[in-house]
């Protein structure tokens, strides 16, 4: 089974940045596009980016222009560059894999790891 574990989330101030890190076990990660969630309570789970197996990266809703993501296959991990923080930017993170080779993780078919809260006031 694909076990995802997030760390790197925190309490900062607005302004500030996080890295988050996403390391995966049982599957090779540089087979799969991967992605980072985020979610607020009582909202849907939204995409904030998203790498595919050759490193190209695509970044989604409020993740563009601030959040970076990028891959170490070397390490089977996924980390997120998160910049200028809001405190909109306020969420449970989640990182996610495909349950299908070939397609970048979504809402409807991913495995997901147990999130790490990034709080920003």
């Amino acid at each position: 089974d694909v076990q995802l574990v997030e760390s790197g989330g925190g309490s900062v101030q607005a302004g500030n940045s996080l890295r988050l890190s996403c390391s995966a076990s049982g599957t090779k990660m540089v087979r799969y596009c991967m992605a980072w969630f985020r979610q607020v309570p009582g909202k849907e789970r939204e995409v904030v980016a998203t790498i595919d197996t050759d490193g190209g990266a695509n970044n989604y809703n409020s993740g563009k222009g601030r959040f970076a993501i990028f891959r170490d296959n070397a390490k089977n991990t996924v980390y997120m560059e998160m910049k200028h923080l809001k405190p909109e930017d306020t969420a449970m993170y989640y990182c996610a894999a495909p349950v299908l080779m070939g397609n970048c993780p979504t809402l409807d078919s991913a495995y997901w790891g147990q999130g790490t809260q990034v709080t920003v006031s």
